[in-house]
């Protein structure tokens, strides 16, 4: 076991696309929600409620865009108030995946407006679309629907994957990362979100178990959703990343306590550092200067925080 290492300065340090240097807040939210209008346990107002009492600063409600539920783009700008906001969405779908008989494709930012899929529209037109309208496009739970490598590159407009799903844990399929490393590996510059995929319902596991930290000046909706965009967060099921820089030679990470700090990308191997209540460390990232890297953080409880991809090739 590796003993806990200091972060120490390495050379000067880089331009990587992370956020953690730029002024603004983390704010804290789900990306990925249902409620009554769709197959959720709770009205959207006892959701966002129920998001609000445990912490959150935004909610996206995702309700599924289906003809049985009349296709809704759920409205929840009512919601907003002093502290709590919310964001526009939907869980689109059309026909169909290799293995499924259906898309499943999260768009946060979507306008009320938003119409139904056209006949013949597929999910990767469908996602054109979305985008087109200004929606953040995610690959929803991809290895809970066991979506291919062609699969995923077909679904071109697509900002990011969600990386891990609460909901498909429990049924060990909440952990998207190779997927998503294989795309990365193949040029997709994608990023990675968390999202609990909550229902509310009582066979349910826990909400509140999976979430994005989006660094925005404020909390106003057109501040998050470029923010997201723009891959301005990380993700966790429970620790706080409160720094990572890229120096010549290392990724430098401070965080909440924690047993375990990965290092690994797009090749095989990590740099690893364990140890007790380790806040502070230094990773090598030789062996990942081609291609990109990304930083996983564990604490004691087995939760997890992931960064977005660290590009080192245009650093």
């Amino acid at each position: 076991m590796h003993e806990s290492r200091p972060a120490r300065s390495l050379g000067r340090r880089h331009t990587s696309g992370l956020p953690f240097d730029r002024p603004g807040t983390f704010w804290r939210g789900n990306l990925h929600t249902h409620t009554t209008e769709s197959d959720g346990a709770l009205t959207p107002r006892q959701t966002a409620r129920h998001y609000q009492e445990h912490g959150y600063d935004f909610l996206a409600v995702t309700d599924h865009f289906r003809p049985e539920y009349d296709f809704p783009v759920t409205d929840t700008r009512a919601l907003r108030g002093l502290g709590f906001t919310t964001l526009i969405g939907a869980e689109l779908h059309a026909p169909r995946t290799e293995a499924g008989p259906s898309w499943h494709i999260v768009a946060v930012g979507l306008p009320i407006g938003f119409a139904p899929p056209h006949p013949g529209e597929d999910g990767p037109q469908l996602a054109r679309r979305a985008r087109a309208a200004g929606a953040f496009v995610g690959m929803a739970h991809p290895a809970a629907s066991l979506l291919t490598v062609d699969d995923a590159e077909s679904l071109d407009a697509a900002h990011a994957v969600e990386v891990y799903n609460a909901l498909a844990e429990r049924e060990h399929r909440g952990d998207s990362w190779h997927l998503t490393d294989t795309l990365l590996n193949r040029g997709h510059r994608l990023t990675a979100y968390a999202a609990d995929d909550a229902h509310l319902q009582p066979q349910d596991p826990p909400a509140c178990a999976a979430w994005v930290n989006v660094l925005a000046e404020t909390l106003a909706p057109g501040l998050l959703l470029a923010a997201l965009k723009a891959g301005d967060f990380y993700s966790s099921t429970g620790p706080e990343i409160y720094d990572v820089q890229l120096t010549d030679e290392a990724v430098v990470v401070r965080c909440s306590p924690a047993s375990k700090v990965v290092l690994s990308g797009g090749a095989p191997g990590a740099e690893v550092v364990e140890g007790t209540d380790l806040t502070e460390c230094s990773l090598p990232h030789a062996m990942f200067r081609r291609g990109y890297c990304r930083v996983t953080v564990e604490d004691a409880f087995g939760g997890r925080a992931w960064t977005n991809p660290i590009h080192l090739d245009r650093s």
